[in-house]
């Protein structure tokens, strides 16, 4: 039977093409039906609407669902009402047939500051909205009476990628960049998203929920040090983000993800075992 994405971004579209690639046929998800047509012209099946108004939308029968929503700040929408109440249209309208239901959280969901390693037992202290929204909405799959049996949570750390790297306009333009620069940057590549993914669909027993990152935690420093280096520009520069502001929020969490449950449950090798081998592949098109 098919798949479905729910949002078709950075990691769906890509799901998108890996799993046609492989001769399953995909259903995606968009608002636009200008997006909606250039993705049929791909060979996928579309759904055109907005997870904040599901009313008279009927999803296809599937077997497997991603929910890979992202926050369009440009939207008239708040965190809540797209994480928390689109996600909540979305399980009323979801097919009987669908044997998997795969949710894309975030790290972002712990809010340590002191440098720990952070693994699925860890508490969750999220310090930001967007952390905050996550977990509300992995309570929500965790008390619905028939999705939550077939629930997979993966607590996503940060991504990158070809066209998705942080700060990369501010370190050309020798910008000094309002981060915490001796905290920790957890990361995972693209491509090792989307083998986490098609690994936990595939898998029978998979845990309910997983930590998903390279398990190589970074000083941001340094990894910013490393990206100037391949970009051929002088070193960064650093300094205190606005008081009560995103950037603010986001030098408080201070923590080290563990991917060892990842790893063991899903019995896979990453692609991209660190940052360094990540913004290697790439390294010329940056």
């Amino acid at each position: 039977m098919p798949k479905l994405i729910i949002g078709c971004g950075y990691v769906g579209h890509r799901l998108a093409r890996f799993w046609a690639k492989k001769g399953e046929k995909v259903f995606v998800t968009s608002r636009s039906q200008l997006r909606a047509n250039a993705f049929e012209e791909q060979g996928f099946g579309t759904c055109v609407f907005d997870v904040t108004n599901t009313e008279q939308v009927t999803l296809p029968e599937v077997e497997s669902i991603v929910f890979a929503v992202g926050f369009d700040r440009s939207a008239d929408k708040s965190l809540e009402d797209v994480y928390v109440n689109g996600l909540r249209n979305v399980l009323n309208i979801t097919p009987s047939t669908a044997r998997k239901f795969i949710y894309l959280s975030s790290t972002g969901v712990y809010g340590q500051t002191d440098g720990e390693w952070i693994d699925e037992e860890s508490p969750c202290k999220p310090n930001r909205p967007g952390g905050k929204a996550c977990l509300e909405a992995e309570r929500l799959l965790q008390l619905h009476p028939t999705i939550r049996s077939r629930t997979i949570v993966l607590r996503l750390a940060g991504i990158y990628g070809p066209e998705r790297l942080p700060h990369v306009a501010k370190l050309r333009s020798s910008e000094p960049l309002q981060v915490a620069a001796d905290s920790y940057l957890n990361l995972i590549h693209v491509d090792d998203v989307v083998q986490v993914i098609v690994a936990a669909d595939q898998h029978v027993n998979s845990p309910t929920m997983l930590c998903v990152s390279d398990g190589q935690p970074v000083i941001r420093r340094d990894f910013y040090l490393h990206l100037t280096e391949l970009l051929g520009v002088p070193a960064p520069t650093f300094e205190p983000p606005p008081l009560r502001s995103n950037q603010a929020a986001r030098a408080q969490g201070n923590k080290r993800i563990r991917n060892e449950r990842l790893m063991s449950n899903l019995q896979i090798k990453l692609r991209f075992p660190s940052y360094r081998e990540g913004l290697a592949a790439f390294s010329q098109n940056l």
